[in-house]
């Protein structure tokens, strides 16, 4: 199974992006890409005003319209890792909503983020993800024809029994778009993605944002694709663009035959 992560710097306009994007998705594909995976909020950030303002209905988001486009012209599997999408929700808030694209473009599965990212990392920068998205309440794994994939969204990262929960549904394959902080990516993105290969056996894909976006927010890059023993297979640094990556399925199986921590769960009373 051959992917391609795209390491992306999301602007506050949505069809710039998709412009930037086109290329992007072109180069993994005539690289032999079978899934193309895009960073967390591929299609907008944004201070949460402006979000707000840009923000569509699924069906009329120019970002997803034009993935859906490019799926099916490459016929590749696209996994846009999320999207900001406006809802009915009364309050106003939006779905951080991932989306995996089939190769004739058709949406396979939706995967709304359930842990939102409500922080406070230092005393100058602090973040309240659920004042502008309400969170999923749904694990969701989607069966492709070379590998079960589980979707998750950036700050799910932090809570390994999502992952343990995917994997014993039979993800292989877990995916992790993100859009983290400076701080926080150097501190533990490295180390988190690690420890979530190592616990499911599983191989681990995290395309990330990078760089400086709309209202000076910094991302920190290095989108990872990491081996069920926990090696880093690549790291594509800080910089925009594509990093390719071939994954052995059968490293999944051997993995947990090694060590199979999966089938050793004990129930066990409270402390």
């Amino acid at each position: 199974m051959r992917a391609a992560l795209i390491q992306f710097t999301s602007s506050d306009d949505p069809q710039d992006n998709l412009a930037r994007l086109r290329p992007l998705i072109a180069e993994g594909a005539r690289d032999g890409a079978q899934l193309l995976c895009t960073p967390e909020v591929t299609n907008v950030v944004a201070p949460r005003d402006r979000l707000r303002e840009v923000a569509t209905t699924e069906d009329a988001d120019p970002v997803l319209a034009g993935l859906r486009e490019e799926a099916s012209r490459h016929g590749l599997w696209i996994a846009a890792g999320s999207l900001a999408i406006r809802t009915d929700d009364p309050d106003g808030r939006l779905a951080n909503r991932s989306f995996l694209l089939a190769p004739d473009g058709a949406i396979a599965a939706r995967y709304d983020k359930i842990h939102m990212f409500d922080v406070d990392v230092s005393a100058t920068e602090t973040w309240r993800e659920s004042k502008g998205f309400r969170p999923g309440d749904r694990a969701v794994t989607a069966a492709l024809p070379f590998a079960t994939l589980g979707l998750a969204i950036c700050y799910d990262l932090r809570f390994p029994h999502l992952f343990r929960a995917l994997a014993k549904a039979g993800a292989q394959v877990l995916l992790v778009p993100a859009a983290f902080t400076r701080p926080t990516g150097e501190a533990h993105w490295e180390t988190l993605l690690r420890a979530r290969a190592i616990e499911t056996g599983c191989f681990v894909l995290a395309a990330a944002q990078t760089g400086e976006h709309a209202g000076r927010r910094l991302t920190h890059g290095h989108s990872l694709a990491v081996a069920p023993w926990g090696e880093v297979l690549a790291d594509a640094g800080r910089a925009p663009g594509v990093t390719l990556v071939d994954l052995d399925l059968a490293r999944v199986a051997e993995a947990r035959r090694r060590i199979p921590a999966l089938l050793h769960d004990r129930p066990f009373a409270g402390p």
